[in-house]
């Protein structure tokens, strides 16, 4: 295996995927190393997303990416399969959060998503209507353009590469050492050494780290960890229902069979590590998802927890660091990492090549203050 490559992106999550996917359909001709520390791409964050893609989801500073993705999504590129399965998103709103649903509405207008509103006659004849107490189907908004994303399918086509090309993957290559020279890292691996004169931090919940390890300032991420339970619940839910959201972040809920998937939609301050659930946040949820339907929830399943990492004003860094040479960052993607990811690797892969990129970069400069 060679070890000299044009580009070393350190990660290979979604966000590292993706941009060594949209390098290759730009410039076949690079050699692009994805270095992984765990025995397999995508172990963390990307294989415990719940897989849901959601045109205002992250805000109106996200709706760009997230727009700017929807026509890969609905017509995947060769060496990808099919990538969304159409499931309308449906906000709701308890009696102690009267007003949520109006702000999640004057959101939705800035970012120019689309959304239609419910009455109370039509929320009880959903599918989820029986489902829910009174006092929380008085009114709701939907968001129709919403689906179920393949995510294994769209990180396995990032990793097999476009233009007949493909990424060096290298795995069990935890990042001990950075040193540059003449213009080329040096990246000490658990696996060896790899050289190239540019590195991507694509590093996650590790990104901060591995900018301190490359002599960079960090950038002040913070992970926050997120939960998800999967219940078996009595009725067992419609297979036609919508994603379930409660508009003021308490929790959302989706169909998976005959199981339920419940996520209390928290966000914990963590450290970068392999997080798990807390048994008091499962409690929690359950408590607040009990209070408003009228389903009986016989068992918990099973449950994990992955870590979404943010910059202080919750937008993405993507950029080259202005302080250390050859360092570019692909950080802080929060929870949108996937559903954003083709626009995301394709801005990445322009910056990184010197072309025009298709969107604006100036909101997600790595070098912006926060």
């Amino acid at each position: 295996m060679s070890t000299d490559f044009d580009i070393a992106i350190i990660g290979a999550g979604i966000g590292g995927a993706s941009t060594a996917w949209a390098l290759l359909e730009a410039a076949p001709h690079l050699r692009i190393a994805l270095i992984e520390m765990e025995d397999r791409p995508g172990y963390h964050t990307t294989g415990r997303s719940a897989a849901v893609w959601i045109e205002s989801y992250g805000g109106p500073g996200i709706v760009p990416l997230s727009k700017a993705s929807r026509e890969f999504f609905g017509a995947p590129p060769e060496g990808f399969g099919p990538l969304l399965d159409h499931r309308p998103d449906l906000f709701i709103e308890g009696p102690e959060d009267a007003g949520a649903l109006d702000r999640l509405a004057a959101e939705l207008d800035v970012g120019g998503v689309d959304y239609y509103w419910l009455d109370a006659g039509q929320m009880a004849d959903l599918p989820t209507g029986p489902m829910l107490r009174p006092d929380w189907r008085k009114r709701g908004l939907v968001e129709p353009d919403c689906h179920d994303i393949e995510v294994a399918g769209l990180h396995q086509g990032f990793l097999r590469g476009s233009n007949g090309a493909k990424p060096t993957l290298i795995c069990n290559a935890e990042v001990t050492a950075l040193d540059r020279s003449n213009g080329v890292w040096r990246i000490a691996t658990k696996a060896g050494d790899v050289t190239a004169p540019i590195i991507v931090n694509a590093a996650g919940a590790w990104a901060d780290g591995l900018a301190t390890m490359a002599g960079a300032q960090s950038r002040g991420l913070t992970p926050l960890r997120r939960t998800m339970a999967v219940l078996g619940i009595d009725p067992p839910p419609p297979a036609d229902m919508m994603v379930v959201m409660d508009a003021a972040g308490h929790f959302y809920f989706k169909p998976d069979g005959s199981r339920l998937w419940l996520s209390p939609h928290d966000e914990i301050p963590d450290v970068p590590h392999d997080v798990r659930p807390d048994e008091m946040d499962l409690a929690v949820v359950i408590d607040r998802f009990e209070q408003a339907t009228t389903v009986r929830v016989k068992r918990l399943e099973s449950s994990w927890a992955g870590l979404r990492t943010f910059a202080r004003d919750r937008l993405p860094l993507f950029g080259f660091d202005g302080a250390v040479d050859g360092l570019f960052w692909c950080a802080g993607q929060g929870g949108f990492g996937i559903q954003t990811a083709p626009a995301a690797g394709r801005l990445c892969a322009a910056m990184l090549l010197g072309n025009t990129p298709a969107l604006d970069p100036a909101p997600y400069a790595a070098t912006r203050a926060l």
